[in-house]
């Protein structure tokens, strides 16, 4: 069990690992060891998560995410197998703790009078510049 939040918890059963070659340090034992890890959870249908939290998590734009909903991540940083499938579950938790809160809304708010005259200042103050920058006019 992949315990995610004191509320959240993901079984065993949900869970999709597989062991692969990885590449980097290892000398001649990395071709010959599967270290790496992927592990994948079916986002769309996991009936452990709960509803708000699904819909964040397939709503991000994350290349991770498959366009069927299941979220695949790789996990090679150690050598060792045992250390790269703890590195995959604990980003994976990590994940969905991000989606457990709900975002902030934002409160519309209106710019205060001062910036906006710094705003058409700074404007002014452009254009005159750019006006420098043209041929003088000349009468003829």
């Amino acid at each position: 069990m992949l315990i995610v939040s004191r509320t959240l918890a993901l079984p065993e059963t949900e869970l999709t690992e597989r062991f692969l070659r990885a590449d980097g340090p290892g000398g001649q034992h990395v071709n010959r060891t599967e270290s790496a890890v992927e592990l994948r959870f079916d986002v769309a249908r996991s009936p452990s998560l709960p509803e708000a939290v699904r819909a964040r998590l397939l709503a991000r734009r994350d290349r991770r995410l498959t366009d069927e909903g299941v979220l695949v991540i790789q996990a090679r940083r150690f050598r060792d197998q045992a250390r790269n499938r703890e590195d995959a579950r604990e980003r994976l938790a990590e994940l969905i703790r991000a989606a457990l809160a709900a975002p902030k809304p934002r409160v519309a708010t209106r710019p205060t009078r001062a910036s906006q005259e710094r705003r058409l200042a700074g404007k002014q103050q452009r254009g005159r510049l750019k006006q420098n920058r043209s041929r003088p006019w000349t009468h003829e």
